[in-house]
């Protein structure tokens, strides 16, 4: 059963009945709460849809050593899958509990596409600022990917403004180098927003350096990135048709990706940007329902 998108948008506590959420984030002791059951964790498989890559052990154990005084302040949540359970979200209380040594984790049961399971994970960890712009970025990308979405329905499903999935996902356009920089939180977003303004992956390289050397604000790594840009032999602009510049935009937002339209004198081409074979199945999947 596919779960609404208003609801998912709403986050975790949306997906689970008032009563049993107000009972849920009390602390649970010894006595199973309203909807909660105690699980196996032998029993519980990761989830394949987890968005995050990195775990900080430091948090882990800080997360344990609350969890050990105080117990389970929220449940995790599971699906049911091959007479096992599969988490959909709470893998840090999960990894927490192991390594306390813990047998059983209170748990609600909740059925769950693979889809929800997928948008569930991501909205928990963004409501708890837990995921990195590169992971939120990967996250994104496979919503596109592996669920035909354009990026307007991904920024629908996650509570999020298009423009703001469009930004996070450019991020995935830089050098591997400097995406592993942002991840690490060595440089930030914004940072690598204005890294982004350079055409070249050299300039990228060379520019996030400096940063980190000279531990640059995000103010003067723009003005950087201007000089550079100021610096390069201007090209004769022609100004284009702002009626073409609309349909670009509106095909960008129908296919999730870079949509030009170039005009000749005696006709001209649309090109549509892919990164990957996955990418070119989606758009033309898009291409055919539009038939």
């Amino acid at each position: 059963m596919h779960l609404e998108k208003r609801v998912l948008g709403r986050g975790l506590a949306a997906l689970i009945p008032d009563k049993q959420t107000a009972d849920n984030m009390q602390i649970l002791g010894s006595n199973i709460q309203q909807g909660v059951r105690h699980i196996p964790i032998e029993k519980i498989k990761a989830n394949k849809y987890q968005p995050r890559e990195d775990f900080n052990q430091e948090a882990l154990d800080d997360l344990a050593n609350s969890i050990r005084e105080k117990g389970f302040i929220q449940p995790v949540l599971v699906r049911s899958k091959d007479n096992e359970y599969e988490l959909i979200a709470g893998e840090r209380r999960l990894r927490a509990a192991k390594k306390l040594g813990y047998k059983e984790i209170p748990a609600i049961i909740k059925e769950a596409s693979d889809l929800d399971s997928l948008e569930i994970s991501i909205i928990e960890n963004i409501q708890r600022e837990d995921l990195n712009p590169i992971d939120q970025a990967k996250a994104y990308k496979r919503l596109q990917e592996e669920f035909n979405m354009t990026q307007e329905k991904v920024a629908d499903t996650i509570g999020k403004d298009r423009a703001t999935i469009a930004n996070i996902l450019r991020l995935l356009n830089l050098p591997a180098k400097i995406q592993e920089y942002v991840s690490r939180g060595t440089i930030s977003m914004g940072h690598a927003r204005a890294i982004l303004s350079l055409d070249k992956e050299s300039e990228q390289i060379r520019l996030c350096t400096k940063v980190m050397k000279d531990d640059l604000s995000v103010r003067d790594t723009e003005s950087y990135a201007k000089n550079i840009s100021l610096q390069k032999p201007k090209s004769k602009k022609i100004d284009k048709d702002p009626n073409l510049n609309s349909l670009e935009q509106e095909l960008r937002e129908i296919f999730g990706t870079k949509v030009k339209i170039l005009k000749s004198k005696k006709g001209g081409k649309i090109e549509i940007e892919f990164y990957s074979d996955t990418d070119l199945s989606r758009v033309i999947t898009l291409l055919k329902s539009n038939r």
